[in-house]
């Protein structure tokens, strides 16, 4: 019995490879957390590729070698589920929240104030790549103001991006997400608020293992 438990611990250490982890920009600072854990935990290192969710999915159709698929929605896992890049259907991991983000003196988050002729530059995730952009998207058309502001607009390409024009000030205010600011790193910048969640579709958060010609145990571990 002895024999047989060392068998398989060696055969498991053998069978323990690192992940390459492709995560949404949204996600960015959460993965973090767990893939330290997850290594502490196991031995095993992760490598992490932050991106848009739309780009992502475009790159593990092009054959880019990706363990694990952390999309911000479910239409991208759920796209290369039915193409078969995925080992299985995705499961919904997490609910994103929207939230409207100032690091300017002076102003108070507040969708009201964005048509204000003193907000010169709204930041938003590009709403063709990224799920958070595409919320905040829904709330500028649902909210009745988006024809007043749509000039105003200045696209990220992914919430990180998004999240760094707000900071540094390019933009007065923008849409970002409610992971970012709870990350501990950005928590005390500025001002922000939760967006009412009746003015955009529910951010359904997708998880998927990619299909690789050979099985990787590390990837059913962290899932």
């Amino acid at each position: 019995m002895l024999l047989s438990l060392l068998v398989l611990a060696c055969q498991s250490n053998k069978d323990q490879k690192s992940l390459r982890i492709a995560t949404a920009a949204n996600m960015q600072y959460a993965t973090q957390v767990i893939t330290q854990v997850f290594t502490e935990e196991t031995g095993i290192p992760c490598e992490m590729i932050v991106g848009s969710s739309g780009k992502l999915m475009a790159q593990i159709k092009a054959g880019a070698p990706f363990d694990i698929f952390l999309s911000a929605n479910m239409k991208y896992p759920e796209e290369l589920f039915q193409a078969g890049f995925t080992t299985s259907a995705p499961n919904v991991y997490a609910f994103g929240k929207l939230v409207l983000w100032t690091t300017k003196s002076g102003i108070t988050p507040d969708l009201g104030i964005l048509p204000d002729s003193n907000i010169r530059h709204i930041a938003l995730a590009n709403p063709e790549t990224a799920p958070y952009g595409t919320a905040g998207l829904q709330v500028m058309q649902n909210a009745g103001f988006y024809e007043s502001v749509k000039e105003k607009l200045v696209y990220g390409e992914s919430i990180a991006q998004t999240s760094q024009f707000i900071r540094s000030g390019a933009a007065e205010i923008g849409f970002t997400a409610k992971s970012v600011m709870l990350s501990g790193k950005l928590a005390d910048e500025g001002s922000w608020l939760m967006v009412d969640e009746g003015l955009y579709d529910p951010i359904r958060q997708g998880a998927v293992m990619i299909k690789k010609h050979e099985a990787n145990p590390a990837a059913e571990q962290f899932m």
